[in-house]
């Protein structure tokens, strides 16, 4: 008797919020959520959205599939009324920021994993267990660069990077010292160049793509990672996208020159196929 009465009461048992929690996320109304919403501050939502991207991250490092049963009780606990919007908003971050993917591989069980969507990288100096995170805050800085013409001002870099939520003047929970990461360690490693803006007072500095990244990825693989994003056909950017498909003809026709002297045509068309 006790006991069908608590089950009714306010104080549900762990085991009980748990399967109310499952039933509740994926049943959610706009309206519903919006109401949840309404009821918390823009900066409450904005740090249950980074745990759990953080939580997400850590999860991929170990290549453990996740469980919306886990997130639910380790990261949105008391959101739950605005899991929804958590999780789109997270999915977005991953996203825009890292290059991965929220994939939702059991549908029954609710079980997801995050796919990367980055281009070929091998960022040989990067530490495993933060690779993929740097990786995509990398691949954001390149297209970012290769979109602006090859070359952006600092200023610009930071600012794209703010308003993707990674502030170079504050300490990330993932990338620790953004400044330094992107100014030191990615220079040092030949991923980026920066470079004083010459006839500059006070000075100003640029960014553009260091020799490995050159050599790692391409500027078509660059492109279509940003159309991925944001859902566009890479030749919606015509000017970016005849600089690619030149890149990847001169490429190509360097592979017909080492490997198939005397073919006409056909060697080029099967490097052009492989690339694509």
């Amino acid at each position: 008797m006790a006991q069908r009465r608590r089950s009714k009461g306010p104080g549900p048992s762990q085991g009980e919020l748990l399967a109310a929690e499952e039933d509740f996320a994926p049943t959610q109304s706009a309206s519903q959520v919006q109401r949840s919403l309404e009821r918390l501050s823009p900066a409450q939502v904005d740090q249950k959205v980074s745990e759990l991207v953080q939580y997400l991250l850590v999860k991929d490092q170990k290549k453990i599939p996740i469980k919306r049963a886990d997130i639910l009780k380790n990261v949105i606990k008391d959101y739950r009324g605005v899991y929804s919007e958590i999780i789109k908003r997270a999915g977005r971050t991953l996203q825009q920021v890292f290059g991965l993917q929220l994939v939702e591989i059991d549908p029954k069980h609710h079980i997801y994993i995050l796919v990367s969507n980055l281009p070929r990288l091998e960022v040989e100096n990067l530490k495993q267990d933060d690779c993929t995170a740097k990786l995509g805050l990398l691949t954001v800085i390149l297209s970012f660069l290769f979109m602006k013409g090859n070359a952006a001002k600092e200023s610009a870099v930071w600012e794209m990077l703010r308003r993707l939520r990674v502030d170079p003047g504050v300490r990330h929970e993932v990338f620790g010292d953004v400044k330094k990461l992107v100014t030191e360690e990615f220079v040092r490693q030949k991923y980026l160049e920066y470079n004083r803006i010459p006839h500059t007072d006070p000075p100003e500095f640029e960014f553009q793509w260091g020799a490995r990244a050159v050599k790692e990825t391409s500027k078509m693989q660059i492109l279509r990672f940003v159309a991925k994003i944001q859902n566009k056909d890479p030749r919606a950017w015509s000017t970016q996208y005849t600089e690619a498909a030149a890149e990847e003809a001169a490429v190509g026709g360097l592979f017909q020159d080492v490997n198939t002297p005397g073919d006409t045509g056909g060697a080029s068309q099967g490097a052009r196929r492989r690339t694509w």
